[in-house]
């Protein structure tokens, strides 16, 4: 799946943190590309991972992974059940110089995708804590099981 955006990077404080720009880039073309190692490179050793896609594909009721051992088990299911609705176009991020955040929007250039606000938090270029909101067409996917099929 191929990385669409138009570049858009904006500041809260007007500085900019090189660590921040390269995750973001780094990341998401990662995970596109269902590179596992590649993903675990950009998270601290004892990262958080917050998403309700966590006990969708991990069973359960919790939602949050820590360390990057739960890490690689998710990015390894994820990258074998990603549905096609799951595409990566964005138009950019928001930043403080520690807090990074980026919207997957519902519709884009090619037509509708899963929708998502990703926020990092950013430490000794690491990922520290990572947050995932889902809007409606992705709560869709997980309501209607599109991850297991």
């Amino acid at each position: 799946m191929p990385v669409q955006e138009r570049e858009l990077q904006k500041t809260a404080t007007g500085t900019s943190n090189p660590d921040i720009d390269r995750i973001y880039h780094e990341w998401d073309e990662a995970l596109s590309k269902n590179d596992v190692t590649a993903l675990l490179k950009l998270y601290a050793d004892d990262a958080e991972l917050e998403s309700p896609l966590v006990p969708h594909l991990m069973g359960g009721e919790k939602g949050i992974l820590r360390g990057r051992e739960e890490l690689k088990r998710f990015f390894d299911i994820l990258a074998t059940r990603k549905p096609q609705k799951r595409r990566f176009y964005r138009e950019g991020y928001l930043t403080d110089g520690h807090k990074v955040m980026w919207e997957y929007p519902e519709q884009t250039p090619e037509g509708q995708q899963m929708d998502f606000v990703e926020v990092m938090e950013i430490e000794n270029g690491k990922i520290r804590k990572h947050r995932v909101y889902w809007g409606w067409v992705g709560f869709n996917v997980l309501k209607n099981d599109q991850y297991h099929h």
